[in-house]
């Protein structure tokens, strides 16, 4: 246990990958978890809530909310419903030196995101969606609030901490790293044949469903340069994406001097968890050292675009700007549903992402994030057209 006081924290998104881990790191370090979130996993979250003696809960789902909030009846931890009841809940219920976990999936993820940043608190963020959509209004909003964003993907983790080694102008390039997930140097008609229980064996990485997909696709790497250009500051043109099957390297960033200052440790989110909940300050380690005599080789090597094209179109959303982002996610998220509902192949995600994406034009401008939602609602319309189309034709 460290001498250390850490802030109490909210989590968002309690009962996935992430934040079943971020749980784990608290305990462990004993650090106090105030509220927590979830989608509509009343059974989990209940154990979650009484567990960790929460002050409030909340849940997406209205009905999941009833529910829960049946269930805790005669306890003194508040339920709150809906997303718009998640923004509520960690906007009134932490201190003043908190630290809120979003964890949430999908574009869902963004007004929690807003409201937190909106009050000026630390917000540790591993829903990437918030940064894809509304990239610009984020950071924008945490600049004017002086509310601090710290990264929890292991990627834009890494780099966070090989900034310090340098300055913003010093900066030459951003090495972004990729696993190339379990169809690595397979072609497209190979991974015609796909099936969700294949993409969700992932290489390395224990995650969700969703971003386990994202991965095999190469579309979540395409959603962290966009990532990443927000993040750092820095332009599409200077990240640049490696595959490396092994995963020790987490990222790493180039200096103008030629200098490269990588991160690494063995392939496990609770060190970022750990780093985003314990900043500026550095904890024991919850995960197993790395030992270099046990590791077999490291290699990198190009990214292969013309099978993978979700991570060039992801760049291309990133250079148009606007809700062109935030359409790219929206059908994405569309397509990957049906992939793991079996209603569409592998393949056919690249196909429904890449016809929504180019059928929607004058995207660019936009005002504000109810912009951003709008596209996002008629691009899920048109993906879910698209996906009639292709079903109607089996």
């Amino acid at each position: 246990m460290s001498d250390i006081n850490y802030p109490s924290i909210s989590i968002l998104g309690s009962t996935g990958s992430v934040g079943q881990q971020a749980i784990e790191v608290a305990m462990e370090k004993g650090i106090r978890v105030n509220c927590i979130s979830a989608y509509r996993n009343v059974d989990l979250i209940e154990r979650q809530a009484l567990s960790l003696g929460v002050s409030a809960c909340a849940m997406a789902d209205r009905d999941a909310a009833k529910e829960l909030k049946r269930r805790l009846f005669g306890t003194n931890i508040e339920v709150y419903a809906g997303i718009h009841g998640i923004c509520e809940m960690v906007t009134q219920r932490y201190g003043s030196s908190e630290v809120v976990l979003n964890a949430i999936l999908g574009a869902s993820g963004l007004r929690p995101t807003l409201a937190v940043l909106g009050v000026g608190k630390k917000l540790a963020l591993a829903n990437k969606e918030s940064l894809v959509c509304a990239g610009e209004f984020v950071m924008k909003l945490a600049e004017g609030k002086k509310a601090q964003i710290l990264p929890v993907d292991s990627e834009h983790c890494a780099i966070f901490q090989c900034l310090r080694a340098g300055k913003k102008e010093e900066i030459k390039r951003l090495l972004l790293t990729a696993s190339g997930g379990p169809f690595y140097g397979m072609t497209r008609e190979e991974l015609s044949t796909v099936t969700p229980e294949r993409a969700l064996a992932h290489p390395t990485w224990n995650m969700g469903a969703k971003i386990t997909i994202d991965s095999a696709t190469l579309m979540n790497k395409g959603f962290e340069v966009i990532e990443a250009a927000h993040l750092f500051g820095v332009a599409p043109e200077q990240i640049e994406v490696l595959i490396h099957r092994e995963s020790i390297m987490h990222s790493a960033v180039e200096y103008i001097d030629n200098s490269i200052i990588a991160q690494m440790s063995v392939p496990d989110m609770r060190h970022c968890v750990q780093y985003a909940l314990t900043h500026p300050h550095r904890a024991e380690g919850v995960i197993e050292p790395l030992d270099f005599t046990k590791l077999a080789s490291m290699t990198f090597a190009k990214p292969d675009t013309q099978t993978f094209v979700l991570l060039e179109l992801a760049k291309e959303a990133m250079r148009l700007g606007g809700a062109y982002p935030a359409i790219l996610n929206a059908a994405n998220e569309v397509a990957v549903a049906a992939f793991l509902d079996k209603k569409l192949s592998f393949t056919g995600i690249f196909d429904v992402v890449t016809e929504t994406f180019e059928t929607i034009s004058d995207a660019k401008r936009i005002w504000s994030v109810d912009d951003i939602f709008a596209f996002d609602g008629a691009a899920r319309s048109l993906a879910n057209e698209f996906l009639e189309k292709r079903t109607s034709y089996c």
